[in-house]
């Protein structure tokens, strides 16, 4: 049977660590970590995940603000709020809730926040630096992975990794991260996605599978090495339930590690935000 890599378990020792890093910052007389959020609208969705992150900033001793717009703002009233934060010495970083509602450019938006700010780690700058190796915030899901098989001692190094799916926010940046030089990278990675040529026979040759293609059970036992470590980033909404990208119950058998939905990346996602937010709090560097 499959080790189940529990989100819900690596979040708590996580924010556990986190919290004692916030009490020695002001023990010291540093600035208690500020996260905000822009949420627009009443997508369900989202209005969950950011009531999460609020509850994450109170669990671990962040300050927190959420800024919550009607589905009827503009692209100029959601910029407006954006300049305000950029300008705030008093919030470390923020977050822009995607999806945004229809008429509001997503792209305009991203770049109009602060790099040093963007503990989102989407901005073309943050993703340049994560190329490069510089001193960053890295996407929170990518992050969030790789602090999941931190806590559970995972390695990485010499292993093939290949990643299904080539989002800018999962895909493509899980790829640049575990094929870097550095903790928990070192890996081959092959970056393939729905209009690869024989995905499954490129899937089986995995040691780490990241399954991130956003379509719910797509994963079968014929893309899974056996004894492989299974990471599925999937959420997704199947009949009122939520289902990841990998068929579980017929791939658990055969990996020698593997993480549920919900309850596994996800939570770990809020973590990755948290551990930006951290860093923020001192400067991007």
């Amino acid at each position: 049977m499959a080790e189940l890599l529990s989100g819900k378990i690596a979040a708590a020792s996580w924010k556990a660590k986190i919290k004692q890093i916030v009490q020695e910052r002001l023990a010291g007389g540093k600035s208690r970590p500020h996260l905000a959020a822009i949420l627009v609208g009443n997508d369900p969705a989202s209005s969950a995940y950011v009531r999460g992150k609020v509850r994450d900033c109170e669990e671990v001793g962040f300050e927190s603000t959420l800024i919550h717009l009607p589905e009827t703002a503009t692209e100029a009233e959601v910029l407006r709020e954006i300049q305000q934060l950029n300008a705030n010495p008093g919030v470390s970083g923020y977050i822009v809730q995607l999806p945004l509602p229809k008429g509001i450019d997503d792209k305009r938006i991203l770049l109009a926040i602060d790099p040093e700010k963007d503990v989102d780690g989407f901005h073309p700058d943050n993703v340049g630096r994560m190329a490069l190796g510089l001193p960053t915030y890295l996407p929170a899901t990518p992050y969030g992975v790789l602090l999941l098989m931190e806590h559970y001692g995972l390695s990485t190094e010499g292993k093939h990794a290949v990643i299904v799916g080539r989002s800018h926010i999962v895909g493509s940046p899980m790829s640049i991260l575990l094929g870097r030089n550095g903790k928990l990278g070192n890996a081959t990675a092959t970056l393939t996605h729905s209009k690869t040529p024989n995905l499954a026979e490129m899937t089986k040759q995995a040691d780490i599978l990241v399954a991130a293609i956003g379509k719910p059970f797509y994963i079968k036992p014929e893309h899974v090495k056996p004894g492989a470590i299974v990471i599925d980033v999937g959420i997704n909404r199947l009949d009122e339930k939520l289902v990841g990208d990998v068929d579980f119950d017929s791939v658990e058998p055969l990996a020698s590690a593997i993480t549920p939905v919900p309850g596994g990346v996800g939570l770990m996602t809020r973590v990755g935000l948290l551990m930006n937010t951290l860093r923020a709090a001192d400067g991007r560097g």
